[in-house]
């Protein structure tokens, strides 16, 4: 298994050899594309899955700093957190593979803490508006988290 990323289409492919498993509509950086810390873009490039995180979550479990915090998202937290970058559901974290472009230094992806994770069911897919991540509706999520693993090949391509 491996996963293509296209910013332009803002779509996930998980594909099994040649042979698309399954695709996906999701959102990536507001602010484009790029790899330099504090920068809130998505960073191109190879990556892997480095870790998986909220195996046993429910849907809308809501994370801190990777922690479930034993909230469940609703419209009144939203209310009540109007500013927070929602992280639901599970999370795939990011680490890139190439030094120099999204590994090391201040381009790293693993410690820029970019993820493929869940977001709130009105999140808008389908067009640019995470803080560098990659946002997907929680179902979504949950079905991509059980059918890759840690060392799964990410690639993000502006295409």
């Amino acid at each position: 298994m491996h996963i293509k990323i296209s910013i332009s289409k803002q779509q996930l492919l998980l594909f099994d050899g040649e042979n698309i498993v399954r695709k996906y509509s999701v959102s990536t950086a507001k602010n484009g594309t790029g790899e330099r810390k504090n920068s809130e873009c998505t960073p191109l490039g190879e990556h892997i899955i480095a870790e998986k995180i909220g195996h046993d979550a429910k849907q809308n479990s809501v994370f801190v700093g990777r922690v479930e915090t034993n909230e469940l998202y609703d419209l009144k937290m939203r209310d009540l957190y109007p500013d927070r970058d929602w992280i639901l559901t599970r999370i795939l974290w990011l680490s890139g593979t190439e030094e120099g472009k999204n590994k090391g230094d201040d381009v790293d992806s693993y410690n820029r803490y970019i993820y493929i994770h869940g977001s709130p069911e009105d999140t808008k897919m389908g067009k640019p508006g995470s803080r560098g991540c990659i946002r997907m509706c929680n179902s979504d999520v949950i079905e991509l988290f059980k059918l890759v693993s840690v060392g799964t090949i990410v690639t993000i391509t502006k295409k």
